[in-house]
């Protein structure tokens, strides 16, 4: 098991084994701690350690008979020492890890897998972001006035990327009101449906599956259309202004589709990477939004295509 932190554009992890709660109790004394602490990178045996913490030696050997039996450190070697055997401990990993409930499965992602990393391109290239997001303004604009929900879905989006990246870019992301032409060229990530995002409006045409006149979500490739509100389309094609480019549209029917649509980034991607259920060559999903705890907020998806 592994401790993973990311901090100031760097990954740092340990080595960690899991503490049960009924182990708790060997560190609760100050002084347990500061045992555990002293025996995290040298191995020390009892007197050695009593010593350095200038204590009793015999409440060292208290705290280390406990913390062995927790299995928070262990004998490493033995020596002898002035004539006597003494047992060195060592933390038996260098961090701990107290669970409330069972793990849950991931999706065991690697961008090193083949439809993984060929969906990925060209938006992240050699652990960079290559793309330009582009998000519907939270403003009234457009023909409708209309005011954008979708925008922090698109954290949600940044941050599975993110995942994928080792080098973390400027902020590179604009609202549909800010985006120029020159930049409709590039790249692009679009978030939000063709309402509250001018970019989805121009570029709506062009998709495999994309927004009707009714509003409704239409497939050109199974001859579908999809009215519920909570459907989401998932699509990429090559960039209709400029060719040697990409685009990626996560858009929804209304607002509650676009969360299904990131939903189905953050738990089923590589179903997304597999394309389209009736023309796999094609990279169109589309995806209903489903609120399994009946809260109201769509938490998971299920693909229609």
């Amino acid at each position: 098991m592994r401790v993973i932190e990311q901090k100031k554009q760097k990954t740092y992890s340990l080595d960690a084994a899991e503490l049960g709660m009924d182990r708790l109790g060997s560190l609760k004394s100050a002084l347990a701690k500061k045992i555990v602490n002293a025996v995290v990178d040298i191995d020390k045996y009892p007197k050695q350690i009593a010593k350095e913490l200038k204590v009793n030696e015999q409440k060292v050997y208290y705290h280390v008979r406990n913390l062995e039996k927790a299995g928070i450190i262990k004998v490493v070697r033995e020596e002898t020492v002035h004539g006597t055997l003494a047992k060195f401990y060592r933390v038996v990993q260098p961090a701990l890890v107290l669970k409330f409930k069972e793990l849950v499965p991931s999706q065991e992602i690697s961008p090193t897998d083949e439809k993984v990393a060929r969906f990925l391109s060209p938006f992240i290239v050699d652990g960079r972001l290559n793309a330009r997001i582009i998000v519907g303004s939270p403003d009234p604009h457009g023909p409708e006035k209309a005011r954008s929900r979708d925008g922090y879905y698109g954290m949600d989006l940044a941050l599975f990327l993110g995942t994928f990246l080792n080098y973390v870019p400027e902020i590179n992301v604009r609202l549909d009101t800010e985006v120029k032409d020159a930049e409709l060229k590039e790249n692009l990530i679009v978030i939000g449906g063709p309402i509250v995002n001018n970019v989805t409006e121009k570029l709506n045409k062009h998709l495999p599956v994309y927004f009707g006149g009714d509003k409704n979500v239409h497939s050109r490739i199974s001859k579908t259309a999809y009215s519920s509100d909570e459907t989401g389309l998932i699509v990429k094609i090559k960039n209709p202004f400029n060719p040697e480019k990409a685009v990626l549209v996560v858009a929804g029917k209304r607002f509650s589709g676009t969360r299904a649509a990131i939903t189905a980034f953050l738990k089923g991607f590589k179903e997304i990477c597999s394309g389209n259920k009736f023309r796999p060559g094609v990279m169109a999903k589309v995806v209903e939004g489903l609120d399994l705890d009946s809260d109201g907020v769509v938490d998971a998806v299920e693909f229609r295509e």
